[in-house]
């Protein structure tokens, strides 16, 4: 079984106007409500790719009930944490330019907490977690290190979606799969990367560290699959970038899942580039039809 984990879900509230006037009263050509957080985004590609997958998290008051409802109307299986405290809103506003407002989130306590810890105890080697986006406010920034160790003591495999000192922190736990882009690994090493051969050189120095496999988008170049038998190249898909926002997410999920059925990374390389730009081709998060329009124009070759 993959879970995902989404600790401070949200409802995603999004806004159209044609343009915002700071100081004046506003009115939208239209709004929706979504289910929003990056956990959230991978149990709902993985349900595209008719992959099982259990999404737990922390949920509370009126705006959890919205989203736990609107993640089973479209039948994603749930096992979130209830806590006393609401969910978060956040408000996407998309006018002449694009603004966030992202709540903080809730505080949890620590019998919600224990409650939330305690579904770990059951993982076997069969099983991976994803662990992807924000804390609420209260948690220890060591928080997702402590889980992984607990899910790597069960055997079971685990994804983390960071970036930076967060992801050297976890990667000696050896996580299946990172998937920085060319501008991230250069941060992470602080360093000019001059070409496809400096990308390739501080990747593996990713799997040195501990990662079992790396992914690294390349946007318009492409991206890169290491592994520690070789390296993939393939090409970037055509097609206009409509939503860059759950593209990084549904690069990791078409890679689990396809990892997990089919234990070939080339296989889930392909898969995760075609979620990916799917998502990023579409408004929403990519559906099974965009991804299998997207599929035949992934081209991988051994470099």
């Amino acid at each position: 079984m993959i879970y995902t984990v989404t600790i401070n879900p949200s409802i995603d509230y999004i806004v159209q106007l044609d343009k915002l006037t700071l100081g004046e009263v506003n009115r939208m050509d239209y709004d929706t409500k979504l289910p929003g957080g990056k956990g959230i985004n991978v149990s709902r590609i993985l349900n595209e790719l008719n992959q099982p997958n259990k999404a737990l998290g922390f949920i509370g008051g009126f705006t959890g009930e919205f989203i736990k409802s609107a993640m089973i109307a479209n039948h994603l299986d749930t096992q979130f944490t209830k806590i006393k405290a609401d969910s978060r809103i956040n408000i996407k506003i998309k006018a002449d330019q694009e603004t966030e407002i992202n709540g903080k989130g809730p505080l949890i306590s620590d019998d919600e907490l224990k409650l939330f810890n305690e579904q770990f105890e059951t993982l076997t080697s069969d099983d991976t977690v994803i662990l992807a986006g924000s804390l609420v406010p209260n948690l220890s920034q060591d928080f997702y290190y402590e889980l992984i160790k607990v899910i790597r003591s069960k055997g079971a495999q685990f994804v983390i979606d960071t970036t930076g000192e967060a992801l050297l922190k976890t990667i000696s736990e050896k996580p299946l799969v990172v998937k920085p882009n060319h501008h991230e690994l250069a941060e992470l090493f602080n360093v000019t990367l001059n070409g496809i051969n400096d990308i390739v050189k501080y990747g593996q120095k990713l799997l040195e560290l501990g990662a079992q496999h790396v992914l690294i988008s390349m946007a318009g170049d492409g991206g890169l699959l290491i592994t520690k038998d070789a390296v993939y190249q393939s090409n970037a898909p055509k097609g206009t970038v409509i939503n860059s926002v759950g593209a990084g997410d549904s690069m990791i999920a078409g890679f689990t899942g396809t990892f997990a059925k089919t234990n070939d990374p080339i296989e889930s390389f392909k898969y995760g580039l075609a979620c990916g730009s799917a998502t990023a081709f579409s408004e929403d998060i990519a559906t099974i039809e965009k991804i299998n329009e997207i599929l035949p124009q992934i081209d991988i070759k051994k470099i």
